[in-house]
């Protein structure tokens, strides 16, 4: 039988840890990463949702914007996602016969 010696079996310990640390480390700062980007893309956006507003407020159309390659970036998207609201139904209701 090997005679085991207590410092080397802690110092192989320490090395396992010390690796499975480090993953963690690296997987928290790409986490911290992503929420400060997600941050300054929030903050870009509205400030190009401010930008927009200004510029149709300076006189220029949609129309002119979109010809410049300016189209409305955040408002359009939120347009666009909404599902329309069935006419023949009133709002809140299923539409099923009682």
């Amino acid at each position: 039988m090997t005679t085991l010696d207590l410092e080397t079996t802690k110092n192989q310990a320490r090395k396992l840890l010390d690796s499975r640390i480090e993953s963690v480390t690296d997987l928290t700062l790409a986490r911290k990463r992503v929420e400060e980007l997600r941050e300054q893309l929030a903050d870009a956006e509205r400030e190009d949702k401010k930008a927009y507003v200004r510029a149709t407020k300076d006189g220029w159309s949609e129309d002119e914007l979109k010809k410049l390659g300016l189209e409305s970036g955040g408002v359009a998207k939120r347009r666009s996602r909404r599902s329309p609201v069935d006419a023949g139904t009133p709002a809140g209701t299923t539409g099923d016969a009682l």
